[in-house]
């Protein structure tokens, strides 16, 4: 499929076979999967996934991508669909085609969108079995952070909260067309079961977390100022002196219990 990167969208296409098997079999796809692909490009992932599993759903923003993946492997593929969509506004139930069903969702996505998507997604894991992503390196580093390094910021928490994380593979700039300037990850997301807190509840986590993050330096004393005070603070075990760098995943669920 000839196809001209497109900047708008963060085209970057994986063309390194080594590295897609490697990641294919990172996935451990079954034969009963249900996978969706989000940002396919010219099909490299998807037409090594397409054999392994029951049913594959693709969504493509790119109008003559999709046209292209139309023609090349839904017609050759009933298990195969494509939908032209942007990603950032996809609702996962509409592709479940039987109760109790879960998504393995996957995908190399565009890294100026990276971060709204995953948030978009995060809304929806009682959809989805897992994710698997290659994206930006340094995103997946700061998914992937403990508490008190560099990294660790809202990101961190929140992906934490919702998920375990596991930094699978390393992808190298030569791995891509157009190679980009930054280096590559492959992560994978596994939502955790959450009995911590109520939907109110996680809506004030969100709340305070970004709060926290968005005065970083500033110590919970103040950053958190007008949604906590400081006796609640003591109460969750934390001292109002510490800056949200510092601050667990575990307590900063205390935190919006006692907020909540």
């Amino acid at each position: 499929m000839k196809h001209t990167p497109r900047k708008r969208f963060g085209q970057n296409f994986l063309q390194d076979k080594n590295i897609i098997h490697n990641m294919v079999r990172a996935f451990n796809l079954q034969a009963s999967d249900h996978v969706l692909e989000i940002g396919p490009g010219q099909g490299a992932l998807t037409q090594v996934m397409l054999p392994m599993v029951r049913q594959l759903d693709a969504i493509e923003i790119d109008r003559d991508l999709h046209q292209g993946l139309l023609t090349t492997l839904a017609s050759q593929h009933p298990t195969f669909k494509v939908h032209l969509l942007d990603a950032l506004t996809c609702q996962l139930s509409d592709y479940l085609t039987a109760p109790g069903e879960q998504l393995r969702v996957v995908g190399n996505l565009p890294y100026n969108i990276s971060t709204p998507l995953l948030f978009h997604l995060l809304s929806q894991t009682s959809c989805i079995q897992d994710m698997h992503f290659m994206l930006q390196k340094e995103v997946v580093e700061r998914m992937a952070a403990p508490v008190n390094s560099a990294d660790y910021g809202r990101l961190s928490v929140m992906i934490q909260y919702y998920c375990h994380v596991d930094h699978l593979l390393g992808v190298p700039p030569t791995a891509f067309y157009p190679q980009p300037q930054v280096d590559s990850a492959v992560v994978r997301l596994t939502p955790r079961r959450r009995e911590d807190l109520s939907r109110a509840g996680e809506e004030k986590f969100a709340e305070i977390v970004r709060q926290a993050f968005n005065q970083r330096r500033k110590t919970l004393h103040n950053s958190l100022k007008g949604l906590i005070d400081d006796q609640q603070l003591l109460t969750c075990g934390v001292q109002p002196s510490l800056r949200p760098q510092q601050i667990t995943v575990e307590n900063f669920i205390k935190i919006a219990k006692i907020a909540t």
